[in-house]
C-alpha cells in the first residue's frame, strides 16, 4: 500500500475468475475484498463479458463502497442474428436486461461498450438493430471498430463479406448518432457538483489538472500539482463535446 487511491483490476473476462480455484470463490468476492483496503478510495474493473455477469457482480457493484459505478460491457453488434454468428453466446434481449438491472440499482451508472461493424452478413436490417440499442442504452462512450478479414477464423471463410464503402457509410451513420448522444448526455451536467479523483496535469497546460468522475467522465478545471491524488469536489461550468470542465470547490481528502 503505497498510498493507492485506485485499482484497476484488469482481465480478458473478469467474470471467469476463480473458475479453475480449489476454493469457492468469484470476481464479486475479489471485489468484496479489495473494498475492505484501508486507505483505497476507488475500485474499476474491465472487462465483464455480458454472456456470464451475474447478479451477483452487479449487486456488490452497487453495495461495495469503493467499487464505481462504471461499467465497460462489450455488445459488439445490437442483432441476435450478428451475435449469434460472432459466437457471442447472449442475445440483445439479455444484453439490455443486464444494462435494466444495472441501471436499477446504480441510477448514475457510467456504460461503455465495444461496438463491430461490418461483419460478414450483416444486412441493414441488422445495423439498424445495432442504432437502436445505442439510443436504448444511452452510451456514455463507445469504442467502434470496422471488421476486418483475420485469417483463420471461421468468420474469414463467411461468403458474404460486407463491402468496404457499405462498412464506412455505416460507420459514420452511427457516429452522427452516438457523439451528439454523449454531448448531450455531458451538457446536462453543468452547474452539478461531482466527486474527481484528480489524476495528472492535463495535456494542454501544466496548471490544468484532469482527473474522473466515479462514472468514468473526464473532468479538466484548473489546480495546484499539490492536488494530484487528492479526492475533490468539482463544480462543472462548461461541459465540453466528450469532456466536463470545472472549478474546484473543496478537497474532500
Amino acid at each position: 500500500q503505497m498510498g493507492t487511491k485506485e485499482v484497476m483490476l484488469l482481465g480478458q473476462n473478469v467474470n471467469s475468475y476463480g473458475k479453475t480455484f480449489d476454493e469457492p470463490v468469484d470476481f464479486a468476492d475479489l471485489l468484496k475484498a479489495v473494498n475492505e483496503i484501508e486507505g483505497l478510495e476507488r475500485i474499476r474493473f474491465m472487462t465483464s463479458h455480458p454472456k456470464d455477469i451475474s447478479q451477483k457482480l452487479i449487486d456488490t457493484m452497487a453495495s461495495a463502497d469503493k467499487v464505481c459505478e462504471y461499467l465497460h460491457l462489450p455488445v459488439q453488434a445490437g442483432s441476435n442474428a450478428v451475435l449469434k454468428r460472432m459466437n457471442r453466446k447472449y442475445t440483445r434481449e439479455q444484453y439490455l436486461d443486464i444494462i435494466s438491472r444495472a441501471k436499477a440499482l446504480m441510477p448514475n451508472l457510467g456504460i461503455t461498450t465495444d461496438l463491430i461493424l461490418g461483419f460478414p452478413g450483416e444486412t441493414d436490417e441488422d445495423f439498424n438493430d445495432t442504432m437502436e440499442l445505442i439510443k436504448t442504452v444511452g452510451y456514455d462512450a463507445a469504442f467502434t471498430y470496422l471488421y476486418s478479414i483475420r485469417t483463420g477464423t471461421p468468420a474469414a471463410k463467411y461468403e458474404d463479406q460486407v463491402p468496404d464503402d457499405v462498412k464506412h457509410a455505416r460507420i459514420s451513420e452511427l457516429l452522427k448518432v452516438l457523439n451528439p448522444m454523449i454531448t448531450a448526455k455531458l451538457s446536462t451536467m453543468e452547474g452539478k457538483v461531482v466527486e474527481v479523483l484528480v489524476e495528472d496535469f492535463s495535456k494542454s497546460a501544466k496548471e490544468i489538472l484532469m482527473g474522473r468522475t466515479r462514472n468514468n467522465h473526464t473532468v479538466t478545471f484548473e489546480g495546484a500539482p499539490e492536488l494530484i491524488g487528492k479526492l475533490v469536489n468539482v463544480k462543472i461550468t462548461r461541459p465540453k463535446q466528450f469532456s466536463l470542465y470545472g472549478e474546484v470547490v473543496e478537497v474532500i481528502r
